[in-house]
């Protein structure tokens, strides 16, 4: 040990986990190819987002979910999607039964069905696909040794038996159909070299694959047990040794156990692979998948076409978010509400002058900002790309030295405000002190936030109003406003009736996000809400307090109308 590394042995009982290269042989042919290769164009990418991103929700999509989600997908470029396993879900089956409706899924999009190597399920699945244009049936079963002495109770030749009689049912039942075929031996990474590469083989052989009806071999690392490098050596074995190479697509479907995922992924494309199963920001069992979303900007910054739509990173991040019913966090990779702000004022400094010599730049190349070569410190790729207004990113953060608002706020008057409000507000407060210059107070702070967000719910709104619940999951509003009109409207949750009942009176409003807090603890607090809402085509804040969370909601939706629309309510 190095004299200047002071460190120690720990507690931790590392001495019961064995290492990778003891678990499985990585067979070497020749010198490595991949390490001195570069990713030029993108590969297949097909979201699984559906079947694999689904079961791993705490609540699985509902089927409006589900559609909601394909019809993005579809918007965003994607070609191949996988879409369900339609023989363990009633739900995965009917929504499979929707896409065979004539018109539902465009001409150049192949829908994916996933089953287990299993009589009976695999039966079930050709049913689900009867109608529809062109599908993959993909297939899968576990050949790993744990997975084969543990769970299966097979060796060797009884697993090659059973996924060769489920292969040829597969064949003999699409005969006649549009369909390809799909293998994945689950934990390839972990599972011997010679045995996997002997059963792909004989599925080439089984499904006679040719280079215009070529199979898929998906290759997962299911669970991540090693260094990058190391899957990338057992793809570029089987990238070099598959029968009928030009017949076949080789896939990957990394997970993120060791949280290098997209570093798998990257390297397996190197090695030879060239379609990657994954999923929108990385959900999934345990750490989750790899994400098409940073590997496809990934490709974006270094000069290549990801061949995807991510222009509107926030619409799909919103979408995502209301599909799985997780956040994705603020720190993500490009699509994270904080990755394009820097709180060190350096940062800014930097920041703010590389964005001007881009600006002078685009004007010497004669060309608009948005297609002028992009080199600003501390920004990989323009935020413009994918839908960002960095200028107002930075104004968030130029106001982290005056105070720190959102600090300030929270410790001083019990605010949590949402991210995007923060940089709503920050615009706010740097236009009431671009004139002094002066320090800003938490108590000026809070009059300003309470005079933009939280007043124009307290006014101009109604006189009375009342909501019940008509039956479960059906609410109804009612509000007599100041003129005397009666307002009513009905919908799932109290905020959507109150929605209703303003389109009725000709204002349309579209609540976009809800959020709500007590502002101290114990039982006789006030509560503030926060509510962000396309008001007539245009996007923006309100906020309400009460001790009642409902009140303080239904304010927060009124000021955010009366701040948006020139007529109110």
């Amino acid at each position: 040990m190095y004299a200047w590394n002071r460190q120690r042995p720990s507690v931790m009982p590392h001495h019961r986990y064995r290492p990778a290269h003891e678990r499985v042989e990585v067979p070497r042919t020749g010198e490595r190819a991949w390490p001195s290769r570069r990713i030029t164009r993108a590969p297949l990418w097909v979201p699984v987002d559906l079947r694999d991103g689904n079961q791993a929700l705490a609540e699985p999509m509902d089927p409006a979910r589900k559609r909601r989600l394909f019809d993005l997908q579809v918007r965003m470029g994607f070609k191949e999607i996988e879409v369900g396993y339609p023989s363990a879900s009633r739900l995965d089956f009917d929504f499979l039964r929707e896409l065979a409706e004539p018109g539902v899924v465009p001409g150049d999009v192949t829908v994916v069905a996933f089953t287990a190597a299993r009589s009976d399920l695999i039966e079930r699945t050709f049913e689900s696909i009867r109608g529809l244009p062109d599908v993959v049936v993909h297939l899968y079963t576990a050949t790993a040794p744990t997975w084969r002495n543990v769970v299966l109770g097979h060796d060797r030749d009884d697993l090659r038996k059973l996924i060769l009689d489920a292969a040829g049912q597969v064949a003999r039942l699409a005969e006649g159909l549009p369909v390809r075929f799909e293998f994945s031996p689950e934990v390839f990474n972990l599972t011997e070299p010679d045995y996997v590469l002997e059963v792909c083989n004989d599925l080439t052989a089984l499904w006679d694959a040719s280079p215009d009806r070529p199979v898929i071999h998906n290759l997962p690392a299911t669970v991540e047990i090693s260094t990058p490098n190391v899957y990338a050596d057992q793809i570029e074995y089987m990238h070099r040794h598959l029968d009928r190479r030009d017949s076949v697509i080789l896939s990957v479907h990394p997970h993120n156990d060791r949280g290098t995922g997209v570093a798998c992924a990257e390297l397996a494309v190197l090695a030879g692979a060239q379609r990657v199963e994954g999923c929108l920001f990385g959900n999934g069992e345990r750490t989750g998948n790899v994400d098409l979303v940073t590997l496809a900007l990934n490709l974006h910054s270094q000069g290549v076409d990801p061949m995807l739509d991510l222009s509107d990173i926030d619409g799909i991040r919103r979408v995502v978010e209301h599909c799985n019913r997780l956040p994705v966090p603020d720190r993500h990779p490009y699509a994270g509400d904080l990755v394009y702000t820097a709180f060190s004022g350096t940062h800014q400094d930097a920041i703010g002058k590389g964005l001007a010599h881009h600006a002078a730049r685009a004007a010497e190349l004669g060309v608009p900002p948005e297609r002028a070569p992009w080199e600003v410190p501390y920004l990989p790729i323009d935020p413009a790309d994918v839908g960002r207004d960095y200028q107002a990113v930075i104004r968030v953060n130029s106001q982290s030295g005056k105070g720190g608002i959102a600090y300030l706020l929270g410790a001083r008057h019990g605010l949590d405000l949402p991210r995007r409000l923060q940089i709503d507000f920050s615009a706010v407060v740097q236009r009431a002190t671009d004139d002094s210059g002066a320090e800003i107070t938490a108590e000026s702070l809070w009059e300003l936030f309470h005079a933009t967000y939280i007043a124009p719910g307290e006014r101009g709104g109604f006189a009375s109003w009342r909501t019940a619940e008509t039956a479960p999951g059906a609410h109804e509003f009612e509000g007599v406003l100041e003129s005397g009109r009666v307002l009513r409207g009905t919908g799932n949750g109290p905020l959507s009736a109150l929605a209703a009942a303003l389109a009725g009176d000709g204002v349309e409003v579209d609540v976009l996000h809800y959020a709500e807090h007590a502002m101290d603890e114990g039982t006789g607090s006030s509560a503030v809400a926060y509510v962000e809402a396309n008001v007539g085509g245009v996007t923006g804040w309100g906020a309400g307090q009460d001790t009642s969370v409902l009140t303080a909601s239904v304010r927060a939706v009124l000021a955010a109308v009366n701040r948006l629309s020139p007529s109110g309510t």
